[in-house]
């Protein structure tokens, strides 16, 4: 990669990391991009509210099918806790999940279209919400739009793993998962006098005994898992029963209709449970994700290019637990998510000591280009 390239990238990822937005609200974040994107690219830029896309317009005679990579920008709810001069400006707001680096290796990548002239339309998409779930379910009308566009890519770094590793497995590579709230409403009553009122605490509590049985995973074909992440009935108030209360857990599995059928039993039986204590019941999901499959032949295509360009190569065993919105793109056209070790001694995501390593950057930049003129 051309080094004023890379040191204009590396500006800014800082400037991206010192200016994190949340899921849904990245305003600055898109038009810092956008400006980032006209000022170093001879790219097409489309601005789609959220989001926004980039086209490189081949003048080959002869064009291949057209191809789109994909990189996320939203950052996370937590503080910051690096000892950089770039550290975040926004309190309770950081990039601790490395999109400031993946969004810097996009906009790096568009820098370098030219000088690489592919002979095909390259779509770059850059995209919001990631963290929520939100975002790629609507980025895929990019794809829904241009019917030229025959696959497609991204990447995410990979925390505890050697720099430069490159990552990714056929078939699953990320767990579909889904935040379910099972909320039960009884009737009030005075702590003394139980039998008049209806209490969802033992009808909450029976659903939680389920949960073991309901999610076992040799009842699956894959990984299938169920948390508790909260049990909240009642209040602090010992005058009065509990007559509120609600159970959220985060589902999740290796194929997304095992997970429906984990949901399905579960609010089976929170039915059940609620009508034997003459309760109220109902269910809110947020949080979702698809599983992230990758095609048999666009996961070979990313190792086939690591080995091209003399980087090493890992075929995971089993997916990530973790899930990743990506796999919306891989339900309209064949292609591959894979992963770039972020250095074996970087701090896990989602941690306030986190941070991207920017020499991540070059090797992104260069897979991109590989996948592109394969």
């Amino acid at each position: 990669m051309d080094q004023e390239r890379f040191k204009k990238a590396v500006e800014l990822r800082h400037e991206l990391h010192a200016h994190p937005e949340l899921s849904e609200q990245e305003v600055w974040t898109k038009e810092r991009l956008k400006r980032y994107i006209r000022e170093n690219s001879v790219l097409e830029v489309c601005d789609m509210g959220p989001y926004f896309y980039a086209v490189y317009h081949s003048q080959a005679e002869q064009k291949r099918p057209a191809i789109a990579l994909r990189a996320d920008f939203d950052a996370l709810p937590m503080e910051d806790e690096i000892d950089k001069p770039y550290r975040s400006q926004c309190p309770g707001v950081g990039h601790k999940c490395g999109h400031d680096g993946h969004s810097a290796t996009l906009s790096a990548f568009a820098s370098e279209l030219a000088d690489l002239a592919p002979d095909r339309d390259v779509y770059l998409i850059f995209q919001h919400a990631e963290e929520n779930g939100a975002g790629a379910v609507v980025c895929q009308e990019v794809i829904k739009q241009h019917p030229d566009i025959g696959e497609v890519y991204g990447m995410h770094n990979q925390t505890e793993e050697d720099l430069g590793l490159i990552l990714t497995r056929s078939g699953t590579i990320n767990c579909a998962s889904k935040g379910m709230s099972i909320r039960m409403t009884g009737t009030p009553t005075h702590a003394s006098l139980p039998e008049k009122g209806r209490n969802p605490v033992f009808a909450l509590a029976n659903v939680v005994r389920a949960i073991p049985e309901i999610a076992d995973p040799a009842k699956a074909t894959g990984l299938l898992l169920c948390t508790v992440v909260q049990l909240d009935v009642g209040d602090y108030a010992f005058g009065m029963a509990a007559s509120d209360g609600v159970l959220r857990c985060t589902i999740r599995a290796e194929r997304e209709e095992e997970m429906d059928e984990l949901q399905r039993q579960l609010e089976a039986i929170s039915r059940a449970e609620a009508e034997r204590y003459g309760l109220t019941v109902t269910f809110t999901y947020e949080d979702v994700f698809p599983e992230n499959r990758n095609h048999p032949e666009n996961a070979e295509k990313v190792l086939q290019a690591a080995r091209e360009l003399g980087f090493k190569t890992k075929v995971l065993a089993d997916p990530y637990k973790g899930s990743e919105d990506y796999g919306y793109y891989t339900k309209l056209v064949p292609g591959a998510f894979f992963f770039i070790g972020n250095g074996a001694d970087s701090p896990s995501f989602h941690t306030s000591a986190y941070d991207f390593n920017d020499e991540v950057i070059s090797y992104g930049v260069a897979m991109f280009s590989k996948l592109v003129t394969m």
